[in-house]
């Protein structure tokens, strides 16, 4: 597996499970087959409700908790400071570790930004005490960045945000790179296309699939590679076995300058998740229980 060092220096696999929308009874299975089939990097979030059954799957597994790389995130309604300390304690008690190697902010929320710098003043508390190897953000756009770096003092290690052939964000990239930041890519074969009776599936791509049919690969694996070549980390989601194993087999082959040219050429700007602008805790807020 390639890493992608982070901007304090941590390595993190260039390739990790997501388990969005993963039922809990479907995760330990999923978790499971993605450590067998070589992944190190599993990615949840408090907000899953998950965090249980994938903290089990990697005890069970037989790989030593060093070798895997655990990544999750606080919710919106544990903002602030003293509520995001709490929050930690919250996911660590549910994944059984001591330690999360990169714990970051799962939104901005634009209609309490104090309560965004807060939360992240909070991860900067636990980064340095040792609690967590690395910290960052998720779905910020590039005025949320620039309001979180005036009010805090560590650059966030990575952003994670949807990016596919059909809604690439390139002006958060491009802000995220100035400043040293990782883009992660949620959705990155563009599973959230196939959402609300879309026209458009990435999947289905013509373009995608002739790439594919040169190199012997599916669409998912085109799709996969042309992120790690142009330096995005990625977390493809999957329950099914086979998916996932498929997944992870994107490291034998290259895309051409004019391959990921194409594949650039796809964008269409429209977004598959929630605009972020929109985030309030009376739209979005959820309880997020105990450990």
């Amino acid at each position: 597996m390639d890493t992608i060092s982070l901007n304090n220096g941590v390595e993190i696999p260039a390739l990790g499970l997501g388990v969005f929308q993963t039922p809990p009874d479907e995760t330990t299975a999923a978790v499971t087959a993605a450590l067998r089939s070589g992944y190190r990097h599993i990615d949840t979030a408090a907000a899953y409700g998950n965090e249980r059954e994938v903290g089990a799957a990697i005890r069970e597994s037989g790989v030593d908790r060093s070798e895997v790389f655990i990544e999750t995130k606080i919710w919106i309604s544990d903002y602030g400071f003293d509520e995001t300390l709490h929050s930690f304690e919250k996911s660590a008690g549910k994944l059984g570790v001591q330690q999360i190697d990169l714990l970051i902010l799962h939104q901005a929320l634009p209609s309490a930004f104090d309560k965004t710098v807060g939360a992240y003043r909070a991860l900067e508390r636990l980064l340095a005490d040792g609690k967590v190897r690395a910290i960052g953000v998720s779905n910020f756009m590039p005025d949320h960045i620039d309001s979180l770096l005036e009010h805090t003092a560590v650059v966030p290690a990575v952003n994670q945000i949807e990016v596919h052939p059909y809604f690439q964000q390139r002006e958060v990239q491009e802000i995220g790179a100035r400043h040293g930041i990782l883009t992660q890519a949620w959705s990155p074969i563009g599973g959230i296309t196939s959402y609300r009776d879309s026209a458009k599936r990435s999947f289905e791509d013509p373009v995608i699939l002739a790439i594919g049919a040169t190199h012997g690969k599916s669409a998912a694996q085109v799709m996969l590679r042309w992120h790690l070549q142009e330096g995005r980390q990625v977390i493809p989601k999957s329950t099914r076995p086979e998916r996932i194993a498929e997944n992870i087999d994107v490291f034998d082959f290259a895309l051409d300058d004019d391959e990921l040219a194409s594949i650039d050429s796809l964008e269409t700007g429209v977004r598959g998740g929630p605009e972020p602008a929109i985030i309030t805790l009376e739209s979005f807020g959820r309880e997020i229980p105990e450990a």
